[in-house]
């Protein structure tokens, strides 16, 4: 025992000679873990989710784009059917309106001529009012401009008159009313005018 008692002195004086070793900690780098079999790559994971969303989206985009135009083109088509059919009622109403104008001239005369039947004379003369009544409320106007400049536009020069007439290039007498609608003619005016 002593012989060990001894040697186990004798052990720690050798090591007391020797130089201490420092401890250093060692710095271990992290060792990736292993992937799941179930785990995708995330590089891989997002490209393939991107196309079809990316495609998806584009395609939406498209449609969008492509009901706008479609809706675009139904409300400019509307919008010219409507002004076609009013332009269509328009025309219309001035063929008719034209037809009229022979009656409006005959209830004229009727109404310029004297008759001794003053229940017949009264009853014409409320038909041509309440024609002319019906004709302004359509937008139709006389063309009825003697003494004023000739307006090729408005009157047909008929007769030529003389300078006792009035000042040259006026209309000094009308022989047959014009009539117009808004600005459309629908009959020109049928005038003698001064000669210049």
């Amino acid at each position: 025992m002593f012989d060990k008692k001894k040697k186990a002195d004798q052990e720690p004086e050798e090591v007391k000679d020797e130089q201490p070793v420092e401890e250093t900690e060692v710095q271990q780098e992290p060792v990736p873990e292993a992937p799941d079999d179930g785990a995708l790559d995330v590089e891989t994971a997002e490209t393939p989710a991107e196309d079809p969303l990316k495609a998806a989206q584009a395609q939406a985009e498209e449609y969008l784009n492509l009901a706008q135009r479609v809706q675009a083109d139904f409300e400019n088509f509307r919008r010219r059917n409507k002004a076609t059919r009013a332009e269509a009622y328009e025309d219309g109403a001035r063929e008719f309106i034209k037809q009229l104008l022979p009656v409006v001239d005959n209830l004229e005369r009727a109404v310029a001529q004297e008759s001794s039947d003053e229940t017949l004379m009264t009853g014409v003369k409320l038909v041509y009012k309440q024609l002319m009544e019906t004709l302004e409320k359509r937008g139709v106007t006389v063309i009825d401009r003697p003494g004023e400049k000739f307006d090729p536009n408005l009157e047909n020069a008929v007769m030529q008159g003389t300078a006792d007439e009035g000042e040259p290039g006026t209309v000094c007498a009308v022989l047959q009313k014009g009539y117009k609608m808004g600005d459309f003619v629908l009959r020109h005016a049928m005038v003698k005018v001064v000669e210049e």
